[in-house]
């Protein structure tokens, strides 16, 4: 059994085994799920009243030490991999994803895929073999109103300046992101063995932002050679056939009828 964290909401902590989520680990609720939540405490934990019953320190902990991975989106991405929720219009979450979006350094109970990573970074660094957290960053090359999520400086290092604040409202430091998702493809950032490869990786998967048509062609097309850069095609994935059909629940309401009708969507996701 293992151990994975994802974001955003509602931030959970699902035990999976064989492929199935057997447990989910809430830090909270979400709005619509409490009729849904009461009537399945084989997965949620539910107290006698039939109410979910949320232990944020439990999962802060379990999320920091013995989460084998972590996938979370964001709004921007910089060249070094920091992330970042905030932007010039927009505030968003800031609640666990800075906790479980770290690598424990103190972590001693290893698992194979912790060991994985730790490999393939010391591979790339030379270091002492030790464990890491995968900690996974998706994000759409463009955002609302086709703002670039590839950014050369963060908003929220423009936002502390302003409120002169002492620490920046980072969500992840780009030294504890493994990886990096885009409609692009991946980038595997362990596997750099230098800061512009790193650089060049991020660019890679940066899409037709400003970011991404900068790269360096020949050494972005180096990275794929090496695997560090994956497209579709190379995993083997027709782009074309990535369409909704392939979602168990393709709208608000399949979701609804999933449930058996048990999940109360706010009237603001409400089409029909």
């Amino acid at each position: 059994m293992r151990h994975i964290a994802l974001n955003p909401h509602p931030t959970l902590i699902p035990a999976i085994e064989d492929g199935w989520v057997k447990q989910i680990h809430c830090f909270g609720s979400e709005v619509g799920m409490d009729r849904y939540m009461s009537a399945r405490p084989d997965i949620y934990f539910i107290g006698h009243d039939g109410s979910l019953r949320s232990n944020r320190l439990m999962c802060q902990t379990a999320g920091l030490y013995a989460c084998d991975m972590f996938i979370g989106s964001t709004l921007q991405i910089d060249l070094a991999g920091n992330s970042s929720t905030i932007t010039t219009d927009r505030i968003a979450g800031f609640g666990g994803a800075p906790n479980m979006g770290a690598d424990a350094h103190g972590r001693r109970h290893p698992s194979a895929p912790w060991l994985k990573a730790g490999r393939q970074a010391s591979d790339a660094r030379g270091d002492m073999v030790r464990g890491r957290k995968l900690v996974v960053q998706i994000v759409e090359t463009f955002g609302d109103r086709m703002a670039p999520a590839f950014v050369e400086k963060l908003d929220s290092l423009t936002l502390a300046e302003k409120l002169k604040l002492d620490l920046a409202p980072v969500m992840i430091y780009g030294d504890d992101v493994t990886h990096i998702v885009t409609e692009e493809g991946i980038a595997n950032l362990l596997l750099c063995r230098s800061a512009d490869e790193r650089e060049q990786a991020i660019r890679g998967v940066a899409g037709y932002t400003e970011i991404g048509r900068r790269r360096d062609r020949a050494m972005v097309a180096n990275l794929r050679e090496r695997g560090i850069i994956r497209r579709p095609e190379d995993l083997g994935i027709d782009p074309l056939e990535a369409t909704r059909q392939l979602l168990a629940a393709r709208s608000i309401q399949d979701l609804v009828a999933c449930s058996g009708g048990l999940y109360e969507p706010p009237s603001k996701f409400r089409n029909w």
